[in-house]
């Protein structure tokens, strides 16, 4: 694809074969910018999600200096699913696989709301490949959200799921009928959700920003006990709800503004020199 000189990112979209998936990968470059500047940065949706639903509104404010990738996981719009439960260890390796796949080696990771949770295994399980990591709403211990949220889980149904969910899963999937999977598949992902280990979260070396809204489902006791375990982080708790500082879907009013959104506070993070 040529480049174009417009004040939109220039966009690649394709599928690459990770374990068992063909998973679909958006790549973004600033207008005239082969590579983009500094590491790339990798988004990871949340569950019931697509890269639009979560990211639509702030790609074109991080696309603006940086390199972008944004993924969609096993089940979750346009990647199919491989008749296996989710689990946050095989998306980290599948994200892993597909970076190795693109000759990626060296990344910075944004994940939110279940996408926070893969980031904190990529930073586990394959921390060699890590700079940075931003930890959005992300859960790491069943007591991290209230019990109510539990109750909720276990009586999840489809219909019950947000209709912009739905809509942006339709938009896009190849097959509508995979709907029922992905939300049978997430909800039971999270009904046997089990705590990472403390010393699992104290091994992350990689600078880290956690960020939680002060009405997110994140309670902000589990956002302060994760950047006490987390050595070289930082924390932000911002005024909303789950997803509303990056334009989640589901958050969006009519007179939601782009200057709302947390990205300057995350663009200084990811531009700060590491010690």
């Amino acid at each position: 694809m040529t480049a174009e000189t417009t004040d939109k990112p220039t966009f690649f979209s394709g599928y690459s074969e990770v374990n068992g998936l063909k998973m679909y990968y958006e790549i973004y470059l600033p207008t005239g910018e082969e590579e983009g500047q500094g590491n790339p940065l990798v988004l990871i949706h949340g569950g019931g999600s697509t890269i639009q639903s979560n990211f639509e509104k702030v790609i074109p404010l991080f696309a603006k200096k940086r390199k972008i990738i944004a993924v969609e996981l096993q089940a979750h719009g346009r990647t199919n699913d491989r008749n296996t439960d989710l689990t946050f260890e095989q998306d980290a390796d599948d994200i892993a696989t597909l970076l190795k796949n693109l000759n990626i080696f060296k990344a910075d990771f944004f994940g939110f709301s279940n996408g926070g949770t893969t980031t904190l295994q990529i930073a586990i399980r394959h921390p060699e490949m890590v700079d940075k990591i931003i930890l959005g709403s992300a859960l790491a211990k069943r007591n991290g959200v209230p019990n109510w949220f539990w109750d909720i889980m276990k009586q999840s149904k489809l219909e019950n799921m947000p209709e912009q969910l739905k809509t942006a899963y339709k938009e896009v999937a190849p097959d509508s009928n995979g709907l029922q999977i992905m939300h049978d598949r997430d909800a039971k992902r999270m009904i046997n959700f089990k705590d990472i280990p403390d010393e699992q979260i104290k091994s992350i070396k990689a600078s880290t920003l956690i960020i939680i809204g002060d009405k997110d489902m994140i309670t902000p006791e589990h956002a302060i006990e994760l950047h006490r375990q987390i050595s070289k982080s930082e924390l932000a708790i911002i005024p909303g709800g789950h997803g509303e500082y990056i334009g989640e879907i589901t958050t969006i009013k009519p007179d939601t503004k782009e200057s709302e959104f947390i990205v300057p506070i995350m663009e200084k993070f990811l531009d700060k020199r590491t010690e």
